[in-house]
C-alpha cells in the first residue's frame, strides 16, 4: 500500500514539470519571433529607404532568418554591393552585436514599378549617347539586369561600346565615358592644395576619361599620376 501510494503522488509531478517545461518552450518560440519580426522591419524599412525614389510602388519580401542563429543585437543593415540599385532578387546584409562583429545574410525580392530608359532607335557602336535618342517605359524595375541604367545621367554623354537596338536598355558594360584626354597629347596637369595651386605641362602616356587616373610624363622625364578632369587638363590634389 505505500508504495502504491508513493506512485501516486508522483504522477501529477511529472504532469506539472512537463507543462512547465512545455510553456517555457512556448515562451522562447515566442520570443525568437518577436526578434525575428523585429530584424524584418528593420531590413523592411531599410529597403524601402533606398528605393522609394526609383519609382511609383515598392514591394517587399523578405525570407526570415535561419531559426538556428542567435538574436541579432543592434542591427546594422546594409547592400553588399552599394553602387548597384536593390532590385529583383537581392542579398542584404546585417551587422549584428557589439562592434558589428557578427554579419548575417538575408534573402530578398524587390519589385518597383516606375520608368525606366531605353534606345529610341538603333544606335550604333562609337555612337555619342545624346538624350533624343532615349525613350521611356514602365514596369517592373527589378525584371530588369542587373547591369541596367535608368538614370539619363548616366547614359547620355557616354559613348556606345557596341550596338545598341531599338528599345533595349542601356547596360553599364555597353557603355563607356568618352576619353578627354588621349595618349602622346600635351596636356596641363595642375597640382594644387589648401594653400597652392601649380601647372605644369606634361605629355599623356594613355587615354583617359573624366575622373580616370592617367600616368604624364615632364620633359625632366618625371612621371606623375593625375586625375582627368576636363579636356587636356588634369588635377593632383594634395
Amino acid at each position: 500500500m505505500l508504495r502504491k501510494h508513493v506512485i501516486s503522488l508522483s504522477r501529477p509531478c511529472y504532469w506539472q514539470m512537463f507543462i512547465l517545461l512545455a510553456i517555457l518552450v512556448m515562451v522562447a518560440i515566442n520570443k525568437v519571433q518577436a526578434d525575428d519580426d523585429k530584424l524584418l522591419q528593420q531590413v523592411h524599412q531599410f529597403l524601402y529607404e533606398e528605393t522609394q525614389a526609383l519609382g511609383e510602388e515598392v514591394v517587399i519580401e523578405l525570407r526570415p532568418p535561419s531559426p538556428h542563429l542567435p538574436e541579432c543585437i543592434q542591427p546594422e543593415p546594409f547592400l553588399p554591393n552599394a553602387n548597384q540599385a536593390p532590385l529583383g532578387r537581392v542579398s542584404v546584409g546585417v551587422r549584428c552585436g557589439e562592434n558589428s562583429r557578427q554579419v548575417r545574410y538575408l534573402q530578398a525580392q524587390v519589385d518597383v514599378i516606375g520608368t525606366y530608359l531605353v534606345a529610341a532607335g538603333d544606335i550604333e557602336r562609337g555612337t555619342l549617347i545624346t538624350s533624343d535618342m532615349l525613350s521611356e517605359r514602365g514596369g517592373n524595375l527589378g525584371d530588369l539586369s542587373a547591369q541596367a541604367l535608368t538614370a539619363e545621367a548616366d547614359i547620355v554623354g557616354k559613348v556606345a561600346q557596341r550596338p545598341i537596338r531599338n528599345g533595349s536598355t542601356f547596360l553599364a558594360h555597353y557603355l563607356q565615358a568618352p576619353d578627354l584626354v588621349e595618349r602622346g597629347q600635351r596636356v596641363t596637369v595642375i597640382v594644387q592644395g589648401s594653400a597652392f595651386r601649380v601647372s605644369r605641362e606634361g605629355e599623356a602616356l594613355e587615354n583617359g576619361a573624366l575622373g580616370e587616373q592617367v600616368r604624364v610624363r615632364f620633359e625632366s622625364r618625371e612621371i606623375l599620376t593625375a586625375r582627368v578632369a576636363d579636356h587636356g587638363t588634369l588635377i593632383v590634389d594634395f
